[in-house]
C-alpha cells in the first residue's frame, strides 16, 4: 500500500488510479454490494412473504406488519453502527467488516429456509424478525467501515470520487435483487415463484456469501489505522469519545440532522417508496413494475459517481442540499405524472368521478392490527377497509355524530352498515352485499383492479423514475466523503456510522411503513410524500447553515 499512503507525505495526491487503489475499491465495493443484495431482498418480496410468514392475520394488517419487519432490520441499524464502530476504532476496518459480512450471508441464507406460518406457526414470523434484526445489525457495521476504509486509501482531492463507489453499492445492490428476482419469476412462473421460488433468491446468498469473504481476506488493513495504532494512537473507548464528549457529539448530531436524514429520505423515496407507489397503489403487476425500477437504477447508477467526482471540485455540502431542495419542490409533480402515465385510467376516474367517505370521524380507526385480533366493524372502518384494498383515493368529509358512513362515488351514494353486535353469519351477508356493491359502483366510475399494460406510458415512466434515481446520487454520491472528513480518524469509524444509520435506518427505513399509514388514514395516494418532503427540508436548512464544507481536510492524523 506504499502507493496510497505515505507518513511523511500525508497521501499526497497523484494522478491516475494505482493498482492497489483499484482493488481496494473493487474489494471493498463488490462485498458491499452482495450485503445490499442479501438486505434488500426482503423488501423487494414484502407482498410474497407477508402471505407466507403472517398468514394469521388479515390481508391488509398483513401488509402492514410485513412492513414493519422490513423497518425492523433498519431499527437495529444504529446499534450494529455502535457495536461494529467501536471494534472497527479499536481492532481496525478489515476485521470488522469481515464479521457483518459473514452475519449477513448468513442470516439471508436462513430465511430461505425457514418454514412458513403455516408450518410452525407464530415461530415463523418471530424468527424472520430476528433474522432480520441480525441483518440490521451486520449492514450497521458494514457500511462505516467499507466507507472509511475507502477513504482512507483515497488520494486528497479524490476522496469524493473514491467512496462514491461504495454509494453505488446500495443501489446496485437493489438492482441487483430485482434481477434475480425477475429472472426467477420468468423461470419458473408465478405461480411456483411465489409458491417457493422465492426463495431461492435467499439461497444464492451462500454463493455469494463465500466470494465476499475471499476478496475480502485478500485487503491488508487501512494505512490510516495501521499508523494510529502504531503510534499508540488508536482509541481505547472510542463510544466515550464520540458521544460522550460534546465537540464531537455536537457534530453527530448535526450531521444526522443537517445530512444523513434528508439524504435517507431522498433515497428511499426514490427507490423503495417509487417501487412501493407502483406496486400497491397503481395496481401495476409485479414484472413491469421491477423492470421500470430496474431501468431507472441502470440509467441513473452512474450520477452517483458523477457527483461523487463533483464533490472533490465544488464541495460536498452544496450538491447534497441540492438534492434535498429539488426532491422536496418536485415530489409532488412527478408522483402525479407516475399516475397519469402508469395508471392513466385511475387518474381519468378519479378527476371525473371522486370517492368521498362521508363519516363520524370518531368512529374511523386507525386500522394496524399487528396480533390480527381487533375487529374493525364500525360502518367508517368498513367502507375505508374496503377502499383501502382496492388502493382507491378518497376525501374524508365530517357527518354527524352517530351516522352511518356513506361513500360517494361520482353521483352514487352508498351506505356501509354498522357491524359491531351483530351475529357472524350476518355480518358476512352483509359485507358481501357492501363489497359487491362498492365493486359495481367503482368499476362503473371507470376505477380499474389493475393498471391497463397496454396503457401504460414506458418511456414517461422510465424518465420519471430516473429522475428520482438522480435526486438520489445527489444526495448519496458525495455524502460518504462528507462524513469521514468530519470526524477524527482515531473515532471515525464509530463517530460516522451511528448518524448515517440512525438517518437511513430510522428515517429512511420506516419511511415505507409511515407513508403507507398515511396514505390509509387520509385516503390521498399522494399523502404520504409529506413525510420524506418535510424530513428533507429541514435537512437542507440545517445542513447549509450549521455544517462545515470538508473537501480540502487533511483527514489521515487521529
Amino acid at each position: 500500500m506504499a502507493q496510497t499512503y505515505s507518513p511523511a507525505a500525508g497521501n499526497a495526491p497523484h494522478s491516475g488510479i494505482t493498482k492497489e487503489e483499484r482493488k481496494v475499491i473493487f474489494a471493498s465495493s463488490l462485498g458491499t454490494v452482495f450485503e445490499w443484495y442479501d438486505f434488500y431482498l426482503y423488501g423487494s418480496l414484502a407482498a410474497i412473504i407477508a402471505k407466507h410468514f403472517f398468514a394469521g392475520v388479515n390481508e391488509t394488517t398483513a401488509f402492514i406488519f410485513a412492513l414493519l419487519a422490513f423497518a425492523a432490520g433498519f431499527a437495529v441499524r444504529p446499534f450494529g453502527a455502535i457495536v461494529f464502530g467501536r471494534l472497527g476504532d479499536m481492532i481496525g476496518r478489515k476485521h470488522t467488516f469481515l464479521i457483518t459480512i459473514v452475519i449477513m450471508g448468513l442470516s439471508t441464507a436462513v430465511v430461505g429456509l425457514l418454514p412458513a406460518y403455516a408450518t410452525i406457526g407464530v415461530a415463523a414470523p418471530i424468527i424472520l424478525i430476528t433474522l432480520r434484526m441480525l441483518q440490521g445489525l451486520a449492514l450497521g457495521g458494514e457500511y462505516g467501515g467499507a466507507a472509511t476504509y475507502v477513504a482512507e486509501h483515497a488520494p486528497q482531492g479524490k476522496r469524493g470520487f473514491f467512496t462514491s463507489w461504495i454509494q453505488t453499492t446500495a443501489t446496485l445492490g437493489l438492482f441487483l435483487s430485482l434481477l434475480v428476482i425477475m429472472a426467477c419469476r420468468t423461470a419458473l412462473g408465478t405461480e411456483a415463484f411465489e409458491s417457493w421460488g422465492w426463495r431461492v433468491p435467499f439461497l444464492l446468498s451462500i454463493l455469494l456469501l463465500i466470494v465476499s469473504v475471499y476478496i475480502r481476506l485478500q485487503l491488508s488493513e487501512s494505512p490510516v489505522f495501521k499508523r494510529i495504532k502504531a503510534e499508540g494512537k488508536a482509541s481505547k473507548a472510542p463510544l466515550t469519545e464520540s458521544f460522550g464528549r460534546w465537540d464531537n457529539l455536537k457534530v453527530v448530531i448535526m450531521s444526522l440532522l443537517g445530512g444523513t436524514a434528508g439524504q435517507a429520505v431522498v433515497w428511499y423515496t426514490g427507490q423503495f417508496y417509487a417501487l412501493f407507489f407502483l406496486l400497491q397503489i397503481l395496481k401495476i403487476d409485479a414484472q413491469t413494475a421491477n423492470f421500470l425500477i430496474a431501468g431507472s437504477l441502470l440509467l441513473g447508477t452512474p450520477f452517483f459517481v458523477f457527483f461523487g467526482s463533483l464533490s472533490d471540485k465544488i464541495g460536498r455540502k452544496p450538491i447534497i442540499m441540492a438534492g434535498c431542495i429539488l426532491a422536496a419542490v418536485t415530489y409532488f409533480p412527478i408522483f402525479h405524472g407516475l399516475t397519469q402515465f402508469g395508471n392513466p385510467e385511475v387518474f381519468a376516474a378519479q378527476e371525473r368521478n371522486p370517492v368521498t367517505v362521508v363519516a363520524d370521524p370518531a368512529q374511523c380507526s386507525f386500522q394496524f392490527d399487528p396480533v390480527g385480533k381487533a375487529k374493525f366493524v364500525s360502518s367508517c372502518d368498513l367502507a375505508k377497509s374496503l377502499l383501502a384494498k382496492k388502493a382507491i383515493p378518497y376525501e374524508n368529509v365530517k357527518a354527524e355524530a352517530g351516522a352511518v358512513a356513506q361513500v360517494h362515488i361520482g353521483d352514487k351514494v352508498i351506505a356501509s352498515f354498522e357491524g359491531s353486535g351483530m351475529a357472524a353469519a350476518d355480518f358476512k351477508a352483509q359485507s358481501d352485499a357492501l363489497t359487491a356493491q362498492m365493486g359495481s359502483a367503482l368499476k362503473d366510475a371507470g376505477y380499474p383492479e389493475k393498471a391497463d399494460p397496454a396503457k401504460i406510458n414506458h418511456l414517461a415512466m422510465l424518465l420519471l423514475l430516473t429522475v428520482l434515481v438522480i435526486y438520489v446520487t445527489m444526495v448519496y454520491g458525495p455524502i460518504a466523503a462528507w462524513l469521514v472528513e468530519l470526524f477524527p480518524a482515531r473515532i471515525r469509524y464509530t463517530s460516522m456510522s451511528l448518524p448515517y444509520h440512525i438517518g437511513n435506518g430510522w428515517f429512511g427505513g420506516f419511511l415505507p411503513t409511515v407513508a403507507f399509514a398515511m396514505v390509509a388514514a387520509t385516503g390521498d395516494i399522494y399523502y404520504g410524500l409529506w413525510y420524506p418532503i418535510v424530513i428533507a427540508v429541514m435537512t437542507a436548512i440545517l445542513g447549509t447553515f450549521f455544517l462545515p464544507e470538508t473537501k480540502d481536510r487533511e483527514i489521515h492524523h487521529g
